[in-house]
């Protein structure tokens, strides 16, 4: 049985592993290349997902006592992706080391493809009328930069 190679170089891969000794004896694969994240779950059908990485917005890791003691551990992804949506990154080796190579590739994409992470910030000075400071501001005529 032939698999389809994907044309892209792969940076890292792994499987998720089960906690009992942290053995991979699972059918879900992980894999990044410079630009993607790759899921591949499954036997016999099997279910290919991936994720363009300038879409990840934020990257954790979480590592529970039985975890730690088999040396894997799990990154939680937010993610920007309508199919993929929020994921995780269950039980792998080296999950430390994971977490910054896809923090690194994150953020070089994000680069190349000029994304910009806007967050919602609000001070908590909303006006009787439900408008915060930066809406009321008004400014006079005289102060326009350049005339209408």
């Amino acid at each position: 049985m032939a698999r389809d190679k994907v044309s892209t170089d792969i940076l890292w891969k792994d499987r998720k592993r089960i906690l009992f000794l942290g053995l991979p004896w699972s059918f879900t694969r992980y894999s990044v290349s410079k630009d993607r994240f790759f899921v591949s779950r499954g036997f016999f059908s099997i279910k290919d997902d991936e994720v363009r990485l300038y879409r990840i917005m934020d990257i954790s890791l979480e590592r529970s006592f039985m975890q730690r003691l088999v040396g894997v551990g799990t990154i939680k992804v937010c993610s920007g992706d309508k199919t993929m949506g929020d994921f995780e990154i269950k039980n792998i080796k080296r999950p430390k080391a994971t977490k910054e190579l896809l923090s690194e590739l994150v953020e070089k994409q994000r680069d190349v493809k000029r994304v910009v992470n806007r967050e919602n910030m609000i001070d908590g000075h909303e006006h009787a009328d439900g408008h915060d400071d930066f809406d009321a501001y008004e400014r006079d005529d005289d102060d326009a930069p350049f005339d209408r």
